[in-house]
């Protein structure tokens, strides 16, 4: 069973859970794969945790509050574990920030988001490439993507101006349900990133595919020659892993 825990925000967990089932759709319920969503909503959050809020991201092993979101991360994965699940996806970026010191605590695999997003981009780009990247500003400032991405590729993001009032507007907006206005304000950033001769755009935060394929067919996802949608990848190697076991 494959174990997610999601919260971070629930539309992004949701949206992982509706990915897994329609890329492996049964002809009955019992050939759609087993698993369990915990919807663990009151993890503190991420990208005030690690100081982004003050423009300084705190060394973790002297940061209180690193180690409340790694307490609470770890009592979600302990609760997947104990529900006999094999191994857990976490559908946030930002949450991958803790990924090493949380693997370490659980004795069952996680598999690494930013990490499978690059083994997908590394097959389907060249190297070298201008990939853009969309995301938190903690997911930019702690360089969970750039430490798999560097070597082979070079990430773009926004300017600071775009960062705060087109992607990080366009997160809040999601989470609060207010998916079409999302839509039009990530554009901004979606077309700078473009004008800057990106080849593809990673999604960066689970935000933002809701944002921007609110509106289109599951089709439109699956074979979109811009974006790198993170969720549609996990979901893949997911299965993959499930398959397996």
């Amino acid at each position: 069973m494959i174990g997610i825990l999601g919260g971070m925000g629930t539309q992004a967990g949701l949206d992982f859970c509706n990915k897994l089932a329609i890329l492996n759709r049964g002809k009955i319920d019992q050939e759609y794969p087993l698993f369990l969503l915990y919807n663990k909503s009151n993890i503190p959050g991420r990208p005030e945790s690690i100081g982004v809020q003050t423009g300084k991201i705190s060394k973790k092993f002297k940061n209180k509050k690193y180690y409340k979101v790694l307490k609470s991360l770890l009592k979600g994965c302990q609760l997947l574990k104990k529900s006999n699940c094999k191994f857990i996806v976490i559908p946030c970026n930002t949450a991958h920030y803790w990924y090493e010191d949380l693997q370490k605590k659980i004795n069952i695999p996680i598999i690494n988001m930013p990490k499978e997003v690059f083994i997908h981009t590394k097959k389907n780009c060249k190297k070298n490439s201008l990939i853009g990247l969309l995301a938190t500003e903690g997911t930019l400032k702690t360089g969970i993507y750039n430490k798999f991405f560097d070597k082979e590729f070079r990430l773009i993001s926004p300017n600071s101006s775009i960062q705060k009032n087109s992607v990080n507007k366009a997160i809040k907006l999601v989470k609060m349900g207010k998916v079409k206005e999302a839509n039009k304000i990530i554009k901004h950033a979606i077309n700078n990133l473009l004008n800057r001769k990106c080849k593809k755009i990673i999604l960066g935060c689970t935000e933002l595919p809701i944002a921007i394929f609110a509106f289109k067919s599951f089709k439109n996802i699956k074979t979109s020659k811009t974006f790198l949608d993170p969720n549609l990848i996990l979901a893949n190697s997911s299965m993959k892993k499930y398959k397996t076991r």
